[in-house]
């Protein structure tokens, strides 16, 4: 089974971060992240990646008819490794500690360290994996550390004890310049101080030893029923959500009080854990609409997501 998080390998020494559970017409939906170089392994941002698939595999470019979306993907039979953020986990918990000499040292000894401070707060280290540079080893000393909390209970969980140790100072709130740096990443179209607003109220991201780290859901027992929807124009409105048990999932989901629409969808991180029920939120995205005729607001109908937002504009206090 393939999970978000994930990541896959090719024989032409390329990796793809696996966006979708299970596969599509045999084939696993993901995208690109890096390829092997004379010097190493190469990241690619977003550009980069779609512009040398164009140029050197463009069999791997994808639409996806039920996402309705350009991306890419693999067949399963052209797989040579698939990446499993909780066997990686498992594997760096029972190395060897003492690597003072691999230039990813002090990125594993910061994960190990964390994840003991989780195990001594009652998390199951079972239900936990870790994605990113980490999964593939292509971490360097400035690294981020991405876990994967595998089920809903899990996730809160570890949100929770984040949020006791940040309290007790066993770890730490972002900084200014970490928030800067996020939010650079993210390129949305919040301000830097709504963007901020938003994500420390989340509590899935914090700080160890001065390293960022985040946390992330995948929902490991979801339906693999899909619902193919198209797109019918962008739209912005205000609507107060009445529904947030799906607000941190893949996408993430916000069941909203509106006549014709059901809810909000989000396939960008930005937007995820956003709101939380009884809040107003403005939003503009695109229009979908199921052939039953089901409509939702999709945030993140590209990549990029430009234009696209969720923001609260009258919250619970």
């Amino acid at each position: 089974m393939f999970f978000a998080k994930d990541f896959i390998e090719t024989a032409e020494g390329i990796i793809f971060a696996v966006v979708e559970q299970g596969v599509e017409e045999n084939k696993v939906l993901c995208f690109l992240r890096y390829i092997s170089t004379s010097s190493g392994w190469q990241k690619l941002a977003t550009g980069q990646a779609n512009h040398f698939l164009q140029q050197q595999y463009p069999d791997y470019l994808h639409y996806s008819p039920v996402l309705d979306a350009h991306l890419h993907a693999v067949a399963t039979d052209r797989i040579v490794k698939h990446h499993r953020p909780k066997l990686r986990l498992q594997q760096l918990m029972q190395a060897d500690k003492d690597a003072a000499n691999q230039s990813g040292a002090v990125v594993e000894r910061d994960l190990v360290e964390l994840c003991k401070l989780f195990q001594q707060h009652g998390l199951d280290l079972a239900q936990i994996g870790v994605t990113g540079s980490l999964l593939v080893g292509v971490q360097n000393p400035a690294s981020d550390i991405d876990l994967v909390c595998y089920g809903r209970d899990i996730f809160h969980q570890c949100r929770a004890i984040t949020r006791k140790l940040i309290k007790s100072g066993a770890l730490q709130d972002l900084n200014d310049r970490d928030w800067q740096q996020s939010y650079d990443r993210r390129s949305c179209e919040l301000s830097y101080d709504d963007y901020v607003w938003h994500e420390r109220r989340k509590y899935n991201k914090a700080v160890i030893n001065g390293r960022k780290f985040d946390l992330n859901f995948i929902d490991d027992r979801a339906s693999l029923e899909a619902i193919s929807y198209q797109k019918r124009g962008p739209i912005t409105l205000q609507c107060k959500v009445i529904d947030d048990f799906h607000a941190f999932d893949y996408p993430a989901e916000f069941k909203i009080d509106h006549r014709q629409i059901a809810s909000i969808v989000s396939f960008t991180a930005t937007y995820t854990g956003q709101a939380v029920r009884g809040e107003t939120v403005e939003v503009a995205g695109v229009l979908e609409q199921s052939e039953q005729g089901l409509k939702r607001i999709v945030v993140g109908s590209s990549r990029e997501a430009h234009g696209e937002y969720i923001k609260v504009v009258e919250c619970l206090g």
